[in-house]
């Protein structure tokens, strides 16, 4: 099983983005994980399409993007526009779930959904056969460097049961508190890929932080 490592851009120094973003072109890292926030799904905003747009340009890695937004599929064209390669929605914030990843689709995007700390696996039983991804996150969302939520890893597990038995191809994200302290409990769980930001951004060399995640 391949193990991927998302450095998270929310927890990088803004003031240098293009120094920061070179440091994970630099690195054994395979995706960069974008927040999007809204101050409304989540209490919290982030950034938005320019910021997106910029990172495109600057990344070597796929732009992997997750939406916290109400309303996302009204900015899907968008997103696709501004560069991402992986479109995220969460699942409380979609109303028309199998609408929207259909339309994430049509635009040559991967589609991911996540789920909130206290949303069951269960949820996703009649549409796990139509996606990429699923995101876990481990932590409440809206703000960086959170404890991680102890239960992620039973509900990593469920989830990979259910992919299993449905037979689909999704891989399965983890996002919220990942260190190297239990990044191999998390593979170990069933995750396929791991966002960190504090745990890459905040360390004195993020590329060594990286390797650290991906020898677990």
């Amino acid at each position: 099983m391949q193990q991927y490592i998302a450095p998270s851009l929310l927890a990088a120094d803004f003031t240098n983005l293009k120094e920061e973003i070179s440091k994970i072109n630099n690195s054994e890292a395979d995706w960069l994980h974008m927040d999007i926030m809204d101050g409304v799904f989540v209490p919290n905003i982030s950034f938005g399409l320019p910021i997106v747009k910029a990172a495109k340009q600057l990344s070597t890695k796929p732009l992997d993007v997750h939406l916290m937004i109400v309303q996302p599929e009204k900015y899907i064209e968008d997103f696709k526009e501004a560069g991402a390669d992986l479109l995220n929605v969460h699942y409380e914030a979609s109303l028309h779930l199998n609408r929207t990843i259909t339309k994430i689709h049509n635009t040559g995007m991967k589609a991911g959904v996540t789920l909130n700390p206290h949303t069951p696996v269960s949820v996703l039983e009649e549409i796990i056969c139509e996606l990429d991804l699923v995101l876990i996150m481990s932590v409440n969302p809206g703000f960086g460097g959170q404890d991680f939520i102890e239960n992620s890893y039973s509900k990593i597990s469920r989830l990979k049961e259910l992919i299993e038995r449905k037979n689909s191809k999704a891989l399965i994200e983890v996002d919220g508190g990942v260190t190297s302290k239990n990044s191999s409990a998390l593979f170990k769980a069933g995750a396929d890929i791991l966002v960190a930001g504090s745990f890459i951004f905040n360390s004195s060399d993020p590329v060594e932080a990286i390797k650290k995640l991906k020898e677990q």
